[in-house]
C-alpha cells in the first residue's frame, strides 16, 4: 500500500513540476522575468546616486 502512495505521490509532484517549468518558460511570462532579472542592477544604481546625493556638498 505505502508503495503505491509513494508512487501516486511522485507522480503527483512530476506533473506539478512539469507545469512550474511550462509557466516559467511561456512567453507571457518572460517579460515579468526580464523585469524581475534587471531588479538588482536597477537597486545598486539607485543606491549608488543616494550615496552620491549624501556625499555631495
Amino acid at each position: 500500500m505505502s508503495g503505491e502512495l509513494a508512487g501516486i505521490a511522485t507522480a503527483v509532484l512530476l506533473v506539478a513540476f512539469v507545469g512550474v517549468v511550462i509557466w516559467a518558460w511561456s512567453r507571457r511570462r518572460s517579460e515579468d522575468f526580464a523585469r524581475a532579472a534587471m531588479l538588482p542592477l536597477e537597486e545598486d544604481r539607485i543606491t549608488r546616486n543616494n550615496r552620491a546625493k549624501e556625499q555631495a556638498p
